[in-house]
């Protein structure tokens, strides 16, 4: 009887919170499948079976077990069930060998399986909130995938299938994961703990969309990746944090640390809630690859699957609020970071060009820091000059300098 015991999932971390459980006592489990998710203050991971066989579980979803405690046994003695699928490695072989009988072939039958119509866990979420009870999977093993509930809504649902809104006076309590605690606590003492202070600006989105309608369709044909407005801003950023090193740092004790790097953190919004992956070096990358690397975080964020390591470690932090729709908001520092930055969504306004007024695409960007250490000069100065690069994008090819000032050698 093999006993799993849970893996620490990072330094500091003693104990996880068991979210839930993807198998259920009696079941075979296949080596390294995915057995349950589990949460720590940082992170929701994934617990990956260790041998085959039959499986018991030793633990409640919802239950905080401590690193290195039993969560479940696997009897690796056991036979497998008749019936059951066999493992990928004996399918792949059967499949690529030759069929002496090609015309008496038949399709094997779909095995019922622990995952058939069972919801994962974004899936389960956007069930429960459009009160969606039943939908048919087309994952592996017959999962229900989020897109399955999405395309079961946009087809209409029975009144069988849906409860409704409203017409009660009933109440639920729904416990908050370990992730949404420390989230909030983190929350709490930000606005305890700093002087926190936001400024304002605005900026003419023109340019840059010029540039994308322009060239979106050979940069992805030739870089293999789609050109968005976060890498203009995260290139703008990585320049801006050169000129005012102190937005950059952060307080430790009675020391300020500056950092000569810009590992830039990218919130986004995951089943779990906000993450932020973090950009390494961000400083040092070109467009592209800035946009492949947000890319690859935000999959890994939006399946459960990132590393408590790429969310570590961050000197700054962008927020876009925009792809909700909000025009503006006053962001919230990321500890033990000094400043994050917001975008917002863009709206067509009238604004005075050259004397003229004119419609054009506006978005509101707001700059949250940390009064102890980045005084009100240098907080103003660094959203100004975010501006100016991101309304003049050719000056991210030079730094802060004009083309023409590179050229001339001023």
């Amino acid at each position: 009887m093999l006993e799993m015991k849970v893996p620490s999932p990072g330094e500091s971390i003693s104990e996880v919170e068991i979210a839930e459980w993807l198998v259920e006592t009696g079941d075979w489990v296949e080596k390294d499948q995915a057995i349950a998710e589990v949460d720590s203050d940082k992170a929701t991971l994934e617990l990956p079976a260790e041998e085959s066989g039959i499986i018991t579980l030793k633990a409640e979803e919802g239950d905080a077990v401590a690193v290195g405690a039993v969560v479940c046994l696997i009897d690796t003695k056991a036979k497998r069930p008749a019936g059951l699928d066999k493992p990928k490695a004996v399918e792949k072989k059967e499949e690529t060998a030759p069929n002496p009988n090609p015309v008496a072939a038949k399709p094997a039958p779909v095995k019922e399986t622990y995952a058939k119509d069972v919801p994962s866990v974004s899936a389960k979420k956007l069930m429960d909130e459009n009160g969606v009870s039943k939908v048919q999977g087309t994952g592996k093993d017959g999962r229900v995938l989020k897109q399955d509930v999405v395309n079961a809504m946009a087809g209409g649902f029975s009144t069988e299938a849906a409860s409704g809104w409203g017409g009660t006076r009933d109440t639920e309590r729904v416990k908050m994961s370990m992730l949404r605690r420390k989230v909030a606590e983190r929350l709490v003492a930000v606005k305890n703990e700093t002087a926190m202070l936001t400024t304002f600006n605005e900026v003419d989105m023109k340019p840059i969309m010029d540039i994308r309608a322009k060239y979106k369709v050979k940069f992805k044909e030739t870089l293999g990746t789609s050109l968005g407005f976060m890498s203009f801003f995260t290139k703008a950023v990585t320049e801006a944090l050169n000129l005012y090193p102190a937005v950059n740092g952060m307080i430790d004790g009675k020391e300020m640390i500056v950092h000569n790097y810009a590992d830039i953190g990218i919130a986004v919004s995951s089943p779990k809630g906000l993450m932020v992956p973090v950009v390494r070096n961000a400083e040092r990358m070109s467009l592209a690859e800035i946009e492949s690397e947000i890319k690859r975080l935000a999959i890994k964020a939006r399946d459960g699957k990132i590393s408590i390591d790429e969310m570590q470690g961050g000197t700054f932090t962008i927020t876009n609020g925009g792809v909700f729709g909000s025009m503006l908001s006053t962001p919230i520092i990321n500890p033990p970071q000094s400043a994050i930055l917001g975008m917002h969504n863009i709206v067509e306004r009238p604004v005075a060009i050259n004397g003229k007024v004119e419609i054009r695409p506006i978005m509101y960007v707001a700059l949250s820091y940390d009064h102890r250490i980045i005084d009100g000069k240098e907080s103003v100065g660094f959203l100004v000059k975010v501006k100016e690069m991101l309304e003049n994008p050719e000056k991210m090819l030079f730094g802060a300098k004009d083309p023409v000032e590179v050229l001339l050698g001023l």
